[in-house]
C-alpha cells in the first residue's frame, strides 16, 4: 500500500551522504510513518462501518423473513412475494458485504504489517550511533513509540482526516 513511499525513503536513504541528509531522511521517515498510521486508522473505520452495514442487512433480512411467514400465515400472496423479492437482493447484499468485509480484513492485516516494519525501520535509523549516513543521533530523533509530538501528528492527522471524510458525506448528502 505504501510501496511507493517507501521507495522513495530507500532511495534518499542511499542517497545521504551529510549529516543534514540523513536528518531529513529520519524526518521524511517520520512523516512517512504518521501518513501510515493515519492509513491504517482509515482502514480500521472502513471495516468498522462494513461490519455495522452487514449487521444491519442481516437484521433487514430477518424483518423480510418474518414478515413474508406473517404474510403467507394469512394468505397474502402480494406481501409474499413483495417480502420474497425483497429477502433475494438482502441476501445478495449480504454475500457482497461478506467479501467485502474478507477483503477489508486482509487489507488491514496488510497495513498493520507495513506500519510495523516501518516504525521498525524508523526506530533502527533513528537508533543507529552513526545514523544513516555518519551522523550522530539526534534527541529529537526518538523512536515514534516515545515521541509526544510524533503522537501529537498522528491524532492530528486523524482529526483532520475525520473531519474531511465527515464534510464529503454532508456535501454528498446536500446534492453539491
Amino acid at each position: 500500500m505504501f510501496e511507493s513511499l517507501r521507495a522513495s525513503i530507500r532511495d534518499a536513504m542511499s542517497r545521504a551522504s551529510t549529516p543534514a541528509d540523513s536528518r531529513a531522511v529520519v524526518a521524511l521517515m517520520k512523516d512517512a510513518l504518521v501518513e501510515a498510521r493515519v492509513g491504517l486508522s482509515q482502514v480500521r473505520d472502513a471495516l468498522a462501518h462494513t461490519e455495522k452495514q452487514l449487521e444491519y442487512e442481516r437484521t433487514e433480512l430477518a424483518t423480510t423473513m418474518r414478515r413474508g411467514k406473517l404474510a403467507a400465515d394469512v394468505k397474502d400472496q402480494e406481501t409474499v412475494d413483495v417480502a420474497a423479492r425483497f429477502a433475494l437482493k438482502q441476501t445478495e447484499r449480504i454475500a457482497v458485504l461478506e467479501r467485502k468485509l474478507d477483503a477489508q480484513r486482509g487489507e488491514l492485516a496488510l497495513v498493520e504489517r507495513e506500519v510495523e516494519e516501518m516504525t521498525a525501520q524508523l526506530k533502527q535509523a533513528a537508533a543507529a550511533p552513526s545514523g544513516l549516513g555518519g551522523m550522530p543521533k539526534a534527541p529529537d530523533l526518538e523512536p515514534p513509540s516515545d515521541s509526544d509530538s510524533l503522537r501529537r501528528d498522528i491524532d492530528r492527522a486523524a482529526r483532520e482526516s475525520t473531519a474531511e471524510r465527515q464534510l464529503d458525506e454532508l456535501k454528498r448528502r446536500m446534492g453539491r
